[in-house]
């Protein structure tokens, strides 16, 4: 398991590399969201923006996901709760209000990096938006 690097891959690196030429700035794998244990690899904090550059691998590509064939069981599990904990981190980072991107690990990465750029533009045309009077509180 030691081979099996958590941040800095070759993908990873890439769309970093881009989104900095860019003029981009984030957080490499960082907490996202105090109280929940997850990591993305890119955090851009003020947009609240999360970025996963998933592996097909350990989460289960559909079009690049192979299955092991010894213990072929403990891997179905294993690989189930991978894709379980990421619904649920897309779903508790989205109720906190994040923005969440997942992108492929054989994404070309300029589509990857459109993908965050148009999210990031998003984010902050939502941020931008005043908010309907209804909302507002009334003076006190």
């Amino acid at each position: 398991m030691r081979g099996n690097r958590s941040r800095d891959t070759a993908p990873e690196l890439a769309l970093r590399r881009l989104l900095h030429g860019q003029g981009l700035r984030y957080r490499v794998d960082a907490v996202v969201e105090d109280g929940l244990a997850c990591r993305a690899d890119l955090v851009f904090r003020a947009a609240r923006v999360a970025v996963f550059v998933d592996g097909c691998f350990w989460h289960r590509c559909p079009l690049h996901a192979t299955v092991p064939t010894a213990n072929a069981s403990y891997w179905k599990s294993k690989f189930d709760r991978i894709v379980a904990r990421d619904r649920r981190n897309d779903v508790a980072l989205a109720d906190a209000g994040w923005t969440v991107v997942r992108i492929w690990e054989h994404d070309p990465v300029e589509i990857a990096g459109d993908r965050v750029c148009a999210a990031l533009a998003e984010a902050r045309r939502h941020a931008a938006r005043p908010e309907p009077m209804s909302a507002r509180r009334a003076p006190e």
